[in-house]
């Protein structure tokens, strides 16, 4: 890597622009550790002027890049794999240092899954395909003549990728390794909390030999940062991940302005759990919710409809779920619970579950702050007697609770799931396979798991309403990073 790289985080983290690491215009602020609350370096804070320069960047480089042979483009992507998968366990240290993340969650679900994503879009994938031949009369247009006609993938131009605070690893190379597999350039803002692990990455594509302009990271925490990578002129297409308000926003701009948007936003999972599903399965994929980055993840199951016949025994078993995972320092090997992101988000959530108990949900288990030493932990928390109109039921809360609600027949179940803003990742757990599917199909949501939580890592991703627009993952994030190009002649 450069010997002027932005890895001196003891002394402040620089921008990275145009392919230089430059010094930011705004300073540095504290990059705080959710379960010590120490300080884990000094992240920079972009000027606007410096973020409309990096898109500047982006835009010179792209059209010699755009033009790099795909193979070219796919080598630099999986030299990038192999560095991260190289310091796997450094960048998971940091990466846990500004998250709170376990161990495990840290080096698996974050780190591992960038490498993988890098590693999944060094492959050269097909950008053109034929369209059946159309035989055209003799007419206005001419004579008779046969049609031919290609479709192909065209790069979008520059692209703004602002990411998510809960994975600082996954999220930015999810968005980052196809837009570059398909020959755009790209301005990276990451997350204000936890910036410096979407530096390291920076670096190893840097030192992968991607070329000067091509990948630009610009962070701070002032609003204007993000307004400006998404107001640039420059900016062609812009890919959020985060809350439906700033998505609405962002969405207000880019229809000014005509850019392409894929936006991922929110989530309120709906787990429909019927009288003949496998509990222990149910309970146990329910139950991610409190491990997977402490609840702060949109595709959690984190609203559960229990059919009457299991209701009570769903309540039951998720509340001794909850009560036994240990709570604590991420950094121990028993810790299934970290800490939330911060203080302000701690105080977020546990203010939802004091609204669920006004509301008249019954809190069993949970409810009370875990320790009163550092770290900005939550107890895994269960809401039970949720009706559907209550806050706590139809708001996203991002932290790990679980609200329960009793439903009736099948009908009343599809219609609870569906009575929601959202529809990003919905649940069915059902021992009538054939039901679970069919209910499956009436699930207004992106996506839906039967009978697990699990993920199929080439299937679409993203949401119904107001989850967001647009699809990625897999194949499909090469179309959401691509236009395309009707080429036609006369045969």
């Amino acid at each position: 890597m450069s010997s002027d790289r932005g890895s001196q985080v003891a002394d402040g983290q620089r921008l990275f622009v145009g392919g230089e690491w430059v010094e930011p215009d705004g300073g540095h602020y504290a990059v705080v550790d959710p379960a010590t609350e120490e300080t884990v370096g000094w992240a920079p804070e972009a000027s606007r002027e410096q973020v409309f320069a990096a898109a500047a960047a982006a835009w010179d480089a792209f059209g010699p890049w755009s033009r790099t042979p795909p193979e070219e483009r796919a080598a630099i992507l999986g030299r990038t794999a192999d560095l991260v998968r190289g310091a796997l366990v450094p960048y998971a240290e940091l990466a846990q240092a500004e998250t709170g993340a376990t161990t495990g969650t840290a080096r698996g679900m974050q780190v591992g899954v960038a490498a993988a994503r890098f590693r999944r879009y060094a492959t050269v994938e097909p950008a053109e395909w034929a369209i059946a031949p159309q035989v055209n009369e003799a007419g206005p247009f001419g004579r008779a003549a046969v049609m031919g006609a290609l479709a192909v993938r065209q790069p979008v131009g520059v692209v703004t990728c602002i990411t998510s605070y809960n994975n600082p690893w996954a999220n930015p190379a999810g968005k980052i390794a196809p837009a570059l597999a398909m020959g755009n350039t790209v301005v990276v803002k990451p997350a204000p909390q936890d910036p410096l692990s979407v530096y390291r990455m920076a670096e190893a594509l840097e030192a992968a030999g991607v070329p000067r302009g091509v990948v630009n990271v610009v962070g701070g925490r002032a609003v204007e940062v993000g307004e400006a990578a998404v107001e640039s002129p420059d900016v062609d297409m812009v890919s959020f991940t985060g809350s439906t308000a700033v998505g609405q926003r962002i969405a207000e701009v880019c229809g000014r302005g005509m850019k392409r948007q894929l936006m991922e936003l929110g989530g309120k999972g709906a787990a429909v759990v019927f009288d003949d599903a496998d509990l222990a399965s149910a309970v146990s994929g329910i139950g991610t919710t409190f491990s997977f980055y402490s609840g702060q993840i949109c595709t959690a199951p984190t609203r559960v409809l229990a059919q009457r016949g299991v209701y009570e025994r769903v309540v039951e078993q998720l509340a001794a779920y909850a009560g036994r995972l240990k709570v604590g320092d991420p950094r121990s090997p028993d810790t299934v619970v970290g800490p939330v992101i911060s203080a302000a988000h701690r105080e977020r959530v546990e203010s939802y579950v004091e609204l669920g108990r006004k509301e008249g949900a019954v809190v069993v288990a949970g409810g009370e702050r875990p320790s009163d030493g550092p770290g900005f932990l939550v107890a895994p928390t269960v809401l039970a007697d949720c009706g559907p109109e209550m806050r706590v039921v139809r708001e996203e809360i991002f932290g790990p609770v679980v609200v329960v609600v009793p439903f009736d027949d099948e009908e009343e179940g599809i219609a609870l799931a569906n009575e929601s803003d959202y529809g990003l990742i919905d649940y069915v757990w059902s021992g009538d396979v054939a039901r679970a599917f069919r209910v499956a199909r009436l699930l207004r949501a992106g996506g839906v798991g039967v009978n697990t939580v699990g993920r199929n890592m080439e299937a679409p991703f993203g949401g119904f309403k107001k989850s967001g627009v647009g699809r990625d993952v897999g194949s499909y994030a090469l179309h959401a990073y691509s236009e395309v190009q009707a080429i036609v002649w006369q045969g």
